[in-house]
């Protein structure tokens, strides 16, 4: 969420990027209600001295032993007056809330302006795509053919878009988790957490997702909660509503969990496999940064998610969002697409976003420096270190062989318990 006192301030500033997201946005109902905010706090301010005045004449009548019960009256009817006016301060407020709430995050400086994902900036390439002498398939055609993935039983187990692994492809994405686990806590200093998949509307507020995306959530019928999009959300808002002390800062966090999306309006797209589904597994990276570091946090964030990759010897590119392809809380992402030869194409693997105070405003995650009166709050980034059923999918079409079998990355094959290639095992 964005101060208010800031856009005031800067509205100028403010305007501009709004305009460059291409999100039209009406400050003047910002503007107004500010006005009325400040009207309303004068006049109760002056009414409760007023009010505190006439209590101090009421004692005085009481101990000089004169009938009070005048400015009794008129105490009553000031209380009243206050009373109504805090009303009318609490629906103003509630206004302001909703508006700012409902605001996307300012692009940094350095996101290029752009209408969609054909105008990301391309910043490096790593690795080469793998030279076939074979009529290439694609992760589900190979999958299915060798009896580890079964999207059919799935759709009458769950419906479109949902997975059933079996056998080594079961294996398989248990070794990719464990794997990515272990680097990020052994290798890069993350604590593992095991968070909720279930969270609450608050929660679901805190990071974004709520009130403008709830037609992409699964929301569980009869309550107010939520099976989570992304553990960024429960992860995030673990230090919700507190303090934190500036000596412990930065948090670095890292999750596995299932995660679930409804992937409204996006029907029609990516149907087939494992790249777009309602229920996928993924591992989380998530930082709670002082905000002077938050950007040389990003870049080595961006750095965690590539050794995945590079461990598994998988090309890949990286790309800096444009306006029009950043996410709603995000001043600045990267994406990390990984080379898919079955679809020669690369597809998105990981989004490693800096929401400055955005989320942590939200959620009320703030600190406190040393000997500081102020509390600020805190910058929080999140990114997928990675998403585990693209990462399966690119193995199974990067590390494919003429006969139909996988071969197992070096880096998984102790995850694998020594197991080397995947075969037909239908």
């Amino acid at each position: 969420m964005l101060d208010a006192k800031y856009i005031i301030n800067n509205l100028e500033t403010v305007q501009k990027g709004m305009e460059k997201r291409g999100t039209a946005v009406d400050f003047s109902v910002l503007m107004e209600n500010e006005e009325k905010r400040k009207t309303l706090l004068l006049q109760i301010e002056q009414l409760r001295h007023q009010r505190n005045v006439v209590s101090e004449d009421i004692a005085k009548i009481k101990r000089s032993g004169k009938d009070a019960q005048s400015s009794i009256d008129r105490m009553r009817s000031v209380s009243e007056t206050i009373k109504s006016l805090d009303k009318e301060l609490g629906e103003v407020e509630t206004a302001i809330h909703t508006f700012l709430i409902t605001l996307p995050n300012l692009p940094h400086t350095d996101v290029p302006k752009g209408k969609d994902e054909t105008q990301n900036r391309l910043e490096k390439t790593h690795g080469s795509p793998r030279d076939f002498d074979f009529p290439v398939q694609d992760h589900a055609d190979i999958g299915e053919g060798l009896g580890i993935l079964d999207l059919g039983r799935a759709a009458k187990l769950a419906g479109a878009r949902f997975p059933l692994y079996l056998g080594s492809g079961a294996r398989l994405e248990r070794a990719l988790i464990n794997f990515m686990l272990d680097i990020h806590t052994k290798e890069h200093g993350y604590k593992e957490t095991l968070p909720p998949f279930i969270v609450n509307r608050a929660t679901m507020t805190g990071t974004g997702q709520l009130p403008k995306f709830e037609e992409d959530l699964f929301k569980i019928q009869g309550l107010d909660y939520y099976l989570i999009p992304t553990s960024e959300v429960p992860v995030t808002n673990i230090y919700a509503g507190e303090i934190l002390a500036e000596e412990d800062l930065p948090y670095k966090f890292t999750a596995y969990t299932p995660c679930f999306r409804s992937e409204a309006g996006s029907y029609g797209r990516d149907t087939k496999g494992l790249i777009r589904q309602h229920q996928f597994n993924k591992v989380e990276m998530v930082k709670i940064t002082p905000p002077e570091s938050s950007f040389a946090e990003l870049e080595s964030l961006l750095v965690n998610a590539e050794t995945i990759l590079q461990r598994l010897e998988l090309p890949y590119q990286v790309l800096t969002l444009c306006t029009g392809d950043l996410g709603f809380s995000a001043t600045k992402t990267y994406d990390i697409e990984v080379w898919m030869p079955g679809q020669n194409k690369y597809r998105e693997i990981s989004s490693c976003s800096n929401c400055l105070d955005f989320q942590a405003r939200r959620a009320g995650i703030r600190f406190k420096r040393k000997d500081a009166k102020k509390t600020e709050f805190c910058h929080t980034l999140n990114g997928s270190g990675l998403a585990v059923g693209r990462t399966f999918a690119a193995i199974l079409e990067n590390y494919q062989q003429p006969d139909g079998t996988v071969n197992i990355p070096e880096a998984l094959i102790p995850y694998m318990g020594g197991q080397k290639t995947i075969t037909n095992e239908t």
